[in-house]
């Protein structure tokens, strides 16, 4: 159970649904960071009185630190001051909600610190999974996830005590705007079109994903390495109704889902409450009032990024790093209407062709891998 609470990424959707948890369950907040929110920052600053505020732009936080003289909240600026955000003594969680790479290193300190970690940026255990997993084994710290899909196969584990009962680990996905499209409609597509998810309210950079499938590409990558799994026992199946948050098939045939409305503070109020349930304010699932709930294969030759994933997660090594960051940028591109849809998965394909794999990678490796994957990107 949590009682003080520091947020990576306290401004994203995500962040802010965390502090509206906060706020109904009475958590105390250490910390809170983002990268440039001045003025949400300040709101929040203000409302739930944190020891520290980090924004990561430095011409940002100077101007917050001005902000939040009156207070007694300590302003940081720059990547670096995000660990110190994440090792604050008093907090005993770290949401780890900023997306991308930057989540990394922060994470690894608060696992040293054995923090729980309630995980939502899903990039620290696509690109360095072996390395976080074996650092909370070796420091007895306990990562929870947050996204809806690994907090359903999370909670559908928690009575299985011999992980070798699990068959298969079944991801859904509720296929994205594009669902139904070949690949040349898919092409078409504007980024207008690829902000305007069916059933969930993201940021811009995960609205993307969840478009070209990545999205869910990176969460077969991150169950495997949460669950130390092979990619064949982890699948995808399109699920449009974003009811059925994922399911475990077990040896003896069962399968358990996890049911819920698509609304993300469920899983973080469970990440936060873990091992307990607490109450909820929020409407629960009415199952006479849902419709019907419809399940699908996906079409990986419409949306190859999740094969893409699905082969990088085999290779192993760096080339799941090299695939997110060639992802990162190829996003970034596309939504300043630089680049066109189709042109994602192409830019990702040609960063894996071009950067080397290394197997058994250390930190360095996989910042290494990073940085060069975006690198060719931002060359073609």
């Amino acid at each position: 159970m949590s009682n003080t609470i520091s947020i990576l990424g306290s401004t994203g959707s995500i962040g802010r649904q965390t502090l509206e948890v906060a706020e109904q369950m009475g958590l105390r907040v250490a910390a809170l960071t983002a990268h440039a929110s001045v003025e949400r920052m300040e709101e929040q600053a203000r409302q739930f009185r944190p020891r520290l505020a980090v924004l990561t732009d430095e011409a940002a936080a100077k101007d917050l630190a001005v902000r939040l003289a009156d207070t007694d909240t300590r302003v940081l600026g720059g990547f670096d001051a995000l660990t110190e955000a994440a090792t604050v003594p008093e907090a005993d969680t770290v949401v780890t909600a900023v997306v991308g790479m930057v989540g990394l290193k922060p994470t690894l300190a608060a696992i040293k610190e054995k923090k729980r970690i309630a995980l939502a940026n899903k990039e620290t255990l696509v690109c360095a999974g072996e390395l976080v997993m074996d650092a909370a084994d070796r420091y007895g710290a306990e990562i929870v996830p947050v996204d809806s899909e690994h907090s359903a196969i999370f909670q559908c584990v928690q009575g299985c005590v011999d992980r070798g009962e699990i068959k298969r680990l079944i991801l859904t996905c509720s296929g994205g705007p594009f669902y139904g499209m070949t690949y040349d409609e898919v092409g078409k597509m504007t980024k207008a079109d690829a902000l305007k998810h069916p059933n969930w309210k993201m940021g811009p950079k995960i609205t993307v994903d969840c478009a070209t499938l990545m999205n869910k590409g990176l969460e077969v990558i991150e169950a495997m390495r949460l669950y130390r799994l092979p990619l064949e026992q982890v699948s995808v199946v399109i699920h449009r109704q974003s009811i059925v948050h994922s399911l475990v098939e077990y040896r003896d045939g069962a399968v358990l889902a996890q049911l819920g409305t698509p609304d993300m503070r469920l899983p973080i109020r469970y990440a936060m409450t873990y091992p307990n349930r607490g109450l909820n304010p929020a409407e629960p699932l009415d199952l006479l009032s849902c419709p019907p709930l419809t399940f699908a294969a996906p079409d990986r030759e419409a949306f190859p990024c999740l094969a893409m994933a699905e082969e990088a997660a085999t290779e192993g090594g760096t080339a799941c790093a090299i695939l997110n960051g060639a992802n990162e940028e190829a996003v970034r591109l596309f939504l300043a209407d630089r680049i066109g849809f189709h042109d994602i998965p192409r830019l990702v394909a040609e960063a894996r062709t071009a950067v080397p794999v290394v197997q058994s990678p250390t930190l360095e490796d996989i910042l290494e891998a990073d940085r060069a994957a975006r690198q060719v990107v931002l060359g073609n």
